[in-house]
C-alpha cells in the first residue's frame, strides 16, 4: 500500500508519536552520526560545520546512553567501516562525554 511508503517513521512507543517529534529531519540525522561515529569527529566541530547544537548534544547524548544495549546483543554484521561492537567502545558506567 501507498500508505507504507508515505506514512511518516515512528517507533509506534505513542499514540500519534513521529520519529520528527524528538529527531532531526534524517538526513540532518544521519550526517550527525556518520560525523560522530565514522568520521569520530568531535561535537564542537560538528556544530562548527553548521548543525545545531542541540541536535548534535542531544544525538550524542543519545548515543552514549544506548551504548549498553550493544553489548547486551549478539554481533552485528559489519556494514560500514565502524562497527559497534569492536571499532566503536565507549564506557557504560562512569558518564563518559565528549565534551568539546
Amino acid at each position: 500500500p501507498k500508505n507504507i511508503i508515505t506514512k511518516a517513521p515512528t517507533a509506534e512507543l505513542r499514540d500519534n508519536q513521529t520519529d520528527q517529534d524528538s529527531l532531526p529531519e534524517y538526513d540532518v540525522l544521519d550526517d550527525i552520526l556518520y560525523k560522530l561515529i565514522e568520521e569520530e569527529i568531535s561535537v564542537k566541530d560538528i556544530i562548527k560545520s553548521g548543525h545545531d547544537k542541540q541536535w548534535v548534544t542531544k544525538i550524542q547524548n543519545l548515543l552514549y546512553i544506548s551504548e549498553y544495549k550493544r553489548r547486551q546483543a549478539p554481533p552485528g554484521v559489519k556494514i560500514s567501516s565502524k562497527n559497534f561492537g569492536k571499532d566503536r567502545r565507549y564506557p557504560i558506567t562512569n558518564n563518559f562525554r565528549d565534551k568539546s
